[in-house]
């Protein structure tokens, strides 16, 4: 029989005549999406710190990537306990994202010790990237997420090296030990004492607006409020959507637009039945559960044999029937 087939081609597929197979052309590269870094701890209920800082950079269509500074056993009422990351290994953690995969932005969240701020500040202060720094202080059950003799080490190393500091008007007054509610005089204070920029948010007080000073100019941002007791991890969720911002190319201004914009909506879909507590904030509200498409098997009908049958003798019938 010929070789050849129709048209003089040989027969049978490339891999049959032993032929070597060129690889497929690869698709062409699409955009990268901006890539954020959260220094931050982890909350093991998932509504706040590290978790929440990556939900939040999904919804701004960020790539996150996380350095955990700290493991919390935390839920919506309580956090039962701490447990510190050696800073040796955060400075790791840092580096080996930085040193490969870079970032266009990066936020830092609870850092608890002034050991893991000095490790988290060594490892930024050559790296020039935008960074927001959410001083976490306590949590929304109460307790105490940064210690006490970590403060002055957050203002004198890390607040330099920020673009913008985004406490809550409880954490203002506490960083400035001015009890105003005027966001405007706080955020000063808060330029002063050597952050670049600061954005006091407006979760709490009487007046709903996050109040944002660059040390020139005055923004007032208006913010909804809702009446859910859902508000775990909103603080995280700003500030991660901030640094989303930054790291897509927007102006601190509209960052902080967006970010608001990002956490009142997180606060509005929240899930206020999730836990006992305060319930987490819901920034993939508008995400949908992916489906598995439904195929149709095509059925295979077995064709039927029939057996024919044979007659025999008497004999071969018992012995069938032993």
């Amino acid at each position: 029989m010929s070789g050849a087939g129709p048209g003089g081609r040989p027969r049978g597929t490339p891999r049959d005549r032993g032929e070597s197979i060129p690889p497929a052309s690869p698709a062409p590269p699409g955009p990268l999406p901006p890539r954020v870094l959260t220094i931050a701890s982890s909350d093991s209920g998932g509504g706040a710190g590290i978790q929440a800082d990556l939900k939040a950079f999904a919804r701004c269509g960020a790539h996150g990537m996380s350095a955990i500074v700290a493991l919390t056993a935390q839920n919506t009422v309580e956090v039962r306990a701490i447990h510190e990351v050696p800073p040796a290994f955060v400075r790791a953690q840092i580096d080996a994202v930085l040193d490969d995969i870079g970032a266009d932005a990066a936020k830092t969240g609870m850092l608890f010790s002034a050991a893991l701020i000095e490790a988290v500040t060594d490892a930024l202060a050559d790296r020039d990237l935008p960074l927001v720094v959410d001083p976490v202080m306590v949590a929304s059950s109460g307790s105490t997420l940064l210690r006490p003799d970590a403060v002055g080490t957050l203002v004198s190393r890390l607040f330099p090296l920020a673009t913008v500091v985004t406490p809550n008007l409880l954490e203002a007054q506490a960083l400035t030990a001015a009890m105003t509610e005027d966001r405007a005089v706080l955020a000063e204070r808060l330029v002063a004492m050597g952050a670049p920029a600061a954005l006091v948010t407006g979760g709490h007080g009487a007046e709903p607006v996050d109040h944002l000073f660059d040390g020139s100019r005055h923004v007032a941002i208006p913010v909804a409020r809702h009446g859910m007791a859902a508000t775990h991890g909103a603080g995280c969720t700003h500030s991660a959507a901030l640094a989303a911002g930054l790291a897509a190319g927007l102006p601190l201004t509209e960052a902080a637009r967006q970010a608001a914009a990002v956490a009142g909506e997180a606060v509005a879909h929240g899930l206020a039945t999730l836990g006992a507590g305060e319930g987490p904030v819901h920034v993939l509200h508008a995400y949908r559960p992916a489906t598995v498409p439904t195929t149709t098997v095509p059925t295979t009908t077995v064709p039927t044999t029939t057996v024919p049958t044979t007659t025999g003798s008497r004999r071969d019938e018992r012995q069938l029937q032993r």
